[in-house]
């Protein structure tokens, strides 16, 4: 079976569930790449969803990160309420920031892949351990608006594309192709919005 047949059956078999965690994924990061709080209540839901699609897929440690996700998405609204999503509020992180972030992420996500492989039947353990500990740090960096944490986006995206797709999830697949050219557009569009405040 060709890569599009496998797409189009895969879609065909996509449940209800995973179509609103589709829908829902693509609005948060829409809104999020404007800068606009709505994204936050589309993560909410959107987490919400996929808590139960990881959890039955027995990727677990995605689950954990889901649960993360909604837990940030109530922190990410309150954090950009309190800032009144002023223009001026983007930041950049130093290059020592980004080690130390580095450094830790992945020494957890080794710790957390070596606990998973060993203990559970967690399905490519390590690869989801990259994903998740990864995706801490860029949600936390995104409800500081740090300018970088599109970056961080991209990669993890072209990661989960494929894990999604090992798991038979084909629209969740797709719709980790379409995060990595929103986080690009993101990317682009925060740059420019930083680099008009600094000229500011």
């Amino acid at each position: 079976m060709s890569f599009i047949e496998s797409l189009i059956l895969g879609i065909r078999l996509t449940s209800l569930c995973e179509w609103l965690g589709f829908i829902t994924g693509v609005l948060y990061v829409v809104f999020a790449a404007n800068k606009s709080m709505l994204c936050w209540l589309f993560a909410i839901v959107s987490s919400a969803i996929y808590i139960y699609l990881c959890f039955t897929a027995q990727l677990y440690i995605e689950t954990i990160l889901q649960v993360f996700y909604l837990a940030m998405a109530f922190y990410g609204w309150f954090s950009w309420k309190q800032s009144k999503e002023t223009t001026n509020d983007l930041k950049k992180w130093t290059l020592t920031e980004h080690a130390i972030n580095l450094f830790l992420s992945a020494l957890v996500m080794l710790i957390l892949g070596y606990f998973f492989d060993k203990y559970t039947n967690q399905q490519q353990p390590y690869l989801d351990a990259f994903t998740t500990c990864f995706s801490l740090a860029a949600t936390y960096m995104v409800t500081k608006k740090i300018v970088e944490n599109w970056i961080y986006w991209i990669v993890i995206d072209v990661v989960s594309m494929y894990l999604y797709w090992s798991r038979d999830y084909q629209l969740s697949a797709v719709l980790y192709f379409i995060f990595t050219i929103l986080a690009v557009v993101g990317f682009i569009a925060w740059m420019k919005q930083y680099k008009m405040q600094s000229h500011a």
